[in-house]
């Protein structure tokens, strides 16, 4: 079932994505040549703390796993759920996915983007470009009485036409008062699937294409969370929480000030 959010829940979302979206907008701003992405992790751990929030990354557990980081950083090949390293130094021509999902008054805010260090191929700035601009395809397809399906066609008819492909093994999804939803949200039309659901007021909806240079296929390294491309091919992801309204969709993860202490 699809968790509608009322009034209240829909306030506390709106504060947990502008902390998520200041948090993200800030760790942007450290990201050169030279720092490690270790350094990224401890500087989103005391960003988030600053604002009264907690990563909602830290300690996820999957199976006997639990995350070890405070958020995500993934670099050239790595899809998601990158672990920052002190072993891992950035350097000029590195692409860097940056995903930020905390949790503030019992509710998640969830965002992500990639970013080029200096200059990069002009292929890898196009990836970046094409995934970015499906990002917000799919947001405009977030409308009353459309369907989940409408989003992930977008997406995929989109990225695919530019000759990049959309990673099927990791999906969007609906989130709310915990980080995973209901409703899954692929980048990718489910031919296992005749119909999705059907989009109303009041769904909070984590939309984020991750899409590939090569192939879509990846893999997950040893450490049981690093997901990569099976081909080493650059990959690029970006993301915003989005309300869903009569009035259209509503980007929540913006950064701004926020009406409360930190």
């Amino acid at each position: 079932m699809i968790p509608i959010k009322n009034k209240e829940g829909i306030a506390r979302m709106r504060e947990s994505c502008a902390i998520a979206a200041t948090v993200l907008s800030k760790l942007k701003e450290l990201v050169r040549p030279g720092v490690t992405t270790y350094d990224l992790d401890q500087a989103a751990r005391d960003f988030i703390a600053q604002h009264g929030a907690r990563s909602a990354c830290y300690g996820y557990q999957l199976a006997s796993r639990r995350y070890p980081a405070y958020s995500c950083i993934s670099v050239n090949e790595e899809v998601v759920h990158g672990i920052g390293s002190l072993k891992r130094i950035l350097r000029e021509g590195d692409i860097v996915s940056l995903d930020v999902v905390i949790e503030y008054n019992g509710y998640i805010g969830d965002n992500a983007t990639t970013v080029p260090l200096g200059t990069v191929s002009p292929l890898v700035a196009e990836l970046l470009r094409i995934t970015e601009e499906a990002l917000y395809l799919a947001i405009k397809q977030a409308q009353i009485g459309k369907r989940i399906g409408d989003i992930s066609h977008t997406v995929q008819a989109f990225v695919e036409s530019h000759g990049f492909s959309v990673v099927r093994d990791m999906v969007g999804h609906g989130v709310g008062s915990s980080m995973h939803e209901e409703p899954q949200i692929p980048n990718f039309v489910d031919r296992k699937r005749s119909r999705t659901d059907e989009i109303r007021p009041g769904m909070t909806l984590a939309i984020e294409p991750m899409v590939n240079l090569g192939h879509y296929r990846t893999k997950t390294l040893s450490d049981g969370w690093t997901v990569v491309t099976a081909d080493g091919t650059p990959s690029a992801h970006f993301e915003h929480t989005v309300l869903t309204t009569d009035k259209g969709p509503e980007i929540l993860t913006i950064p701004r000030p926020v009406p409360f202490s930190a």
